[in-house]
């Protein structure tokens, strides 16, 4: 059985450790503020302007001028701050974000990714991914192992217009997780879903594997 969306933000929020300064961007990403194991603390930041993410909230929680920087509704902690869009991205430029957990249209066996544009659909906006792979000192990408074509997303060499090159050090799919040791080594399968073999992972995968 494939992993759900729950099931791979929950694989990806067992990649987080305490005192860790997180970014979560976009699409299944956001559902990680909802799985940090018991025991960790860590900090989410959000590039339009806080520090200090709490759950979503349930609906009689809902302040509509709260939201992530996806324009979801969120809740605020205790220690919540609040800050410009400067101060926000200087953060994340300056390398004081320890991961960013970010969803992708595809990524490549090199660790490239694309995740801000399809050409010719509409652009909402570029958003600050370019900023957090540039950035962020470790990029995490959450993503549907094929597309709704059943083309694979893990692929040889990006055809989408890209985020950032050889940025991305772990991929976790609804079929298995892959990680490189070294931006120059290649990707290796780490762990499978419930059901999923080795050879069905690979066969489904166009990008090189180790």
């Amino acid at each position: 059985m494939p992993w759900t969306r729950d099931e791979m933000a929950a694989r990806a929020a067992r990649e987080l450790r305490d005192g860790y300064y997180v970014n979560l961007g976009i699409g299944i990403p956001t559902l990680v503020a909802n799985h940090i194991p018991d025991g960790v603390q860590v900090t989410l930041q959000s590039e339009n302007g806080m520090l200090g993410i709490g759950p979503f909230p349930y609906e009689d929680d809902v302040d509509a001028d709260l939201v992530n920087a996806g324009k979801q509704t969120i809740s605020e902690l205790p220690h919540s701050s609040y800050f410009d869009s400067a101060a926000s991205f200087a953060m994340i430029r300056g390398g004081h974000i320890d991961v960013a957990i970010l969803g992708a249209m595809e990524v490549s066996e090199d660790g490239d990714i694309a995740n801000w544009t399809v050409p010719g659909k509409m652009l909402k906006g570029i958003g600050g991914a370019m900023d957090l792979v540039a950035g962020v000192r470790r990029i995490i990408a959450v993503m549907d192992h094929c597309a709704k074509d059943g083309r694979p997303k893990f692929v040889p060499q990006c055809t989408l217009p890209l985020t950032g090159q050889n940025v991305v050090d772990m991929i976790i799919t609804d079929r298995a997780v892959f990680a490189r040791s070294a931006p120059e080594a290649r990707f290796e399968i780490i762990e499978l879903a419930p059901g999923e073999t080795e050879a069905g992972v690979r066969a489904s995968t166009s990008a090189r594997i180790a």
